[in-house]
């Protein structure tokens, strides 16, 4: 592997997969995608009313998919340790411990800010437009441009 492609695979991080895929295998992804937009909007989860219900204590919907989401999340992260899972492609998982620091608490914070004041987190952004709220496209595109922003400030932030 020449230096170009060990600097790119490296800075994909630890679980980058160093086998490459053309755009059309890729098609599973889209596929993947759209059934899970599906069930978001089945499940009721990128309604702006069950996210405000949420915010303001008043249903338990919502924290019990979170609660299932964290729930099915701690049991894959047993069972991918404990049974050493691979990849589809073979290739060993990585799950790398965390240190923790107080930026993920402004972080967070942010996160809950803008979760409680748009109706909208990242994962259903793209659900919520295919449902028609076109209006969360303000909600995307801001996302986006403070990606931008914390990866321009990222080394200057305290830690």
């Amino acid at each position: 592997m020449s230096n170009l492609e060990n600097k790119n695979t490296d800075s994909e991080g630890i679980n980058a997969s160093h086998k490459k895929e053309n755009a059309f295998a890729n098609i599973k992804y889209l596929i993947v995608g759209i059934f899970f937009g599906i069930v978001f909007v089945k499940a009721e989860i990128i309604s702006w009313f069950r996210i405000q219900e949420m915010f303001h204590l008043e249903s338990f919907h919502m924290y019990g998919v979170i609660g299932s989401a964290v729930a099915v999340g701690v049991i894959s992260v047993f069972i991918i340790k404990k049974f050493n899972i691979k990849t589809l492609q073979g290739e060993k998982i990585e799950i790398q411990p965390k240190t923790f620091n107080k930026g993920q608490i402004y972080g967070g914070l942010m996160f809950g800010f803008g979760w409680a004041i748009t109706g909208a987190c990242p994962g259903p952004l793209f659900a919520q437009i295919g449902t028609g709220a076109t209006v969360i496209v303000v909600t995307l595109v801001s996302a986006i441009f403070g990606t931008w922003v914390y990866g321009l400030i990222k080394n200057k932030l305290p830690h």
